[in-house]
């Protein structure tokens, strides 16, 4: 069975201040190779929504790395994963969920 994925305005404002960033510092194709890499950690949570570690700060919090700066944070509700947010692994870990 497949879940549907629930994207939140929070996540997609993230992903598109990264893709600016990229594309301004480095080139369009580490950008687009960044929004790959998101695009299969998406595709991965249709199939096996649990593959992520539970959050220990907040209850039914999941987080995946999508790449070694990036972390996605989802929840599964039914049939439904909801995509929160994505982080900065770099950042103070207090404010990382």
């Amino acid at each position: 069975m497949a879940y549907q994925i629930i994207v939140k305005k929070c996540f997609t404002n993230k992903v598109q201040e990264v893709l600016v960033y990229l594309e301004k510092e480095w080139s369009h194709k580490v950008a687009a190779n960044f929004l790959l890499k998101i695009d299969r950690r998406i595709e991965l949570l249709t199939k096996q929504p649990f593959v992520g570690k539970s959050s220990s700060k907040i209850k039914n919090v999941r987080g995946l790395l999508i790449t070694r700066h990036n972390k996605l944070y989802y929840i599964v509700k039914d049939d439904k994963v909801i995509i929160l947010n994505m982080y900065d692994t770099r950042m103070n870990p207090k404010k990382n969920p």
